[in-house]
């Protein structure tokens, strides 16, 4: 045989081998696949590769002389030393900083509170879309903590916390107080609850508003709405600055801009 009848040979009997292994293992109770789940797949792997690989007449004869070459090459693949692990720890820690790093744009995300119309005539479309989508996200992450935190009859002291913790206060009292506001005739709410919503800042009615009513229900609901007002308490007490979300981003450039002076009068000439 040429080579490439050598390779193709080889590649065929490492290829049966593996289907008869898969067929064994099929067989066998979930347990065992799970243990031999990783060797399944290198094995598959290294059939993969024999599929390209071409090797010289006497390696691939010497791997036909062998009853078993896939089970061959698997075992001496176990011995060797690799840097697999290192890449699983590098993949753990570069995808961790990336989640820190998102959750603090998102934290310190600016608030967006006017409408579209303003945006667009303002030239800060973009930061309002922004502002837009991290409302909608903030909205789910209340309802998935309210899940996670409610067990039929209690709701966790510290469910709120996370929340707070990726989107800030700001963000997660707005996208309630709007909540509270749009269900104001619900009588699950407490007043005290209603009365705090109806302080929050909104100059946004058509978009704040749309789309960003938390759907868990309002009676449990009230009770996060209790722990994050506790927060909020907790960081004035600190001396936390809490910045109220109203001022938009072209008005905050202008703030930061030096103030123009005034000019100076001009002096009258005495009258002679």
């Amino acid at each position: 045989m040429n080579t490439n009848d050598l390779n193709t040979a080889l590649y065929e009997k490492m290829a049966a081998e593996q289907d008869k292994y898969r067929d064994w293992l099929k067989s066998q109770p979930p347990g065992e696949v799970l243990n031999h789940a990783y060797e399944y797949t290198v094995r598959e792997d290294i059939v993969m590769a024999m599929e390209e690989l071409e090797l010289t007449d006497a390696q691939a004869q010497a791997l036909l002389d062998s009853p078993t070459p896939l089970d061959d090459v698997y075992r001496h693949f176990e011995k060797l030393e690799t840097g697999h692990m290192d890449v699983i720890r590098e993949s753990i820690e570069n995808r961790a900083d990336e989640v820190c790093k998102a959750k603090e744009e998102l934290r310190s995300a600016p608030i967006y509170p006017y409408s579209a119309v303003y945006a667009r005539e303002h030239g800060e479309l973009e930061q309002y879309r922004a502002s837009n989508r991290a409302n909608l996200q903030c909205r789910e992450a209340i309802e998935a903590a309210v899940r996670e935190h409610f067990d039929g009859m209690h709701l966790s002291h510290d469910a709120a916390k996370g929340v707070i913790g990726t989107y800030g206060l700001d963000r997660v009292m707005l996208v309630l107080a709007n909540t509270v506001q749009l269900q104001d005739w619900d009588g699950r709410y407490s007043r005290r609850n209603k009365e705090w919503a109806k302080a929050i800042p909104d100059d946004n009615p058509d978009t704040v508003r749309c789309g960003y009513a938390v759907n868990s229900h309002p009676a449990v609901l009230d009770g996060f709405i209790d722990l994050v007002r506790e927060e909020h308490l907790k960081s004035r007490a600190q001396g936390e600055k809490v910045t109220p979300p109203r001022t938009s981003v072209r008005e905050k450039l202008k703030q930061e801009s030096p103030a123009r002076k005034p000019a100076a009068p001009k002096k009258r000439e005495p009258e002679r």
